[in-house]
């Protein structure tokens, strides 16, 4: 009786929990959020959201996010009911494009807490960031990602998994032709392309924690400085890897 009444109330609440998850994001994002369609499995415990798109076009700058598929995995048996944290969020064909960190700054703080996860997998995503996005001096920045798993996360921003990386496949495409493979396993950060050589160059890389910023705008300052450190070490590392094949 309790299985058969869970089926019929996923089945009642599919519509309320759409407008849920397409309220909380809206608000989350301060932008348009739109679904193409939501099935809550309450038995099994899942969550699965079909062509979610996030868009935001103000005088900050614009953002565009579209997601062929997500799905989250819930307590089953019901108890989803009263822990709605995803076990395993898995989210296929991302993609995002932004103008401008100022976008994530938001103008007042979010009522609803953000999405919690315990384990992020991400698959085939493209990522785009233009010139005043987060590096002016570089230009844009397009990555194409194989593969992400990820650790604990708490979802303030669409970029928020990088804190608890942990496996990374990915492509970046930097202006003036310059193309670059990362890879990151076991706190090891490794390149290879037009930049460093057909030889990987690796190094350790600790990432910091995002518990000692407060909101989605810190979480990014964090991740920029993250970024300028990772890329300054690799760029050394380079320099020595060849300093020490051209010393007898």
């Amino acid at each position: 009786m309790w299985l058969l009444l869970l089926v019929i109330l996923g089945y009642a609440l599919s519509g309320r929990q759409e407008r849920h998850t397409r309220d909380r994001l809206a608000e989350s994002m301060e932008s348009k959020v739109t679904l193409g369609g939501i099935d809550l499995a309450l038995v099994r415990g899942r969550l699965s959201i079909d062509k979610l798109s996030i868009k935001r076009d103000d005088p900050i700058g614009h953002m565009a996010i579209d997601v062929k598929g997500v799905r989250c995995e819930l307590a089953p048996l019901g108890l989803a009911l009263f822990d709605r944290d995803c076990r395993d969020l898995v989210i296929d064909g991302l993609s995002l494009e932004v103008s401008t960190a100022a976008l994530f700054k938001m103008q007042r703080p979010p009522k609803s807490k953000p999405i919690r996860a315990d384990h992020v997998e991400i698959t085939n995503a493209k990522l785009a960031f233009m010139p005043s996005a987060f590096l002016p001096n570089l230009g844009k920045i397009a990555i194409e990602i194989d593969h992400v798993e990820s650790g604990p996360t708490v979802m303030r921003t669409p970029l928020s998994w990088l804190f608890t990386l942990q496996s990374l496949r990915a492509k970046f495409d930097l202006p003036a032709g310059i193309s670059v493979v990362v890879g990151y396993r076991n706190g090891v950060l490794s390149a290879t392309g037009s930049v460093f050589g057909s030889a990987p160059v690796e190094l350790p890389l600790t990432i910091p924690s995002a518990e000692s910023v407060k909101d989605a705008q810190g979480e990014i300052e964090l991740l920029i400085k993250m970024a300028k450190d990772a890329a300054e070490k690799l760029v050394a590392k380079r320099a020595e890897d060849w300093l020490r094949s051209k010393l007898p």
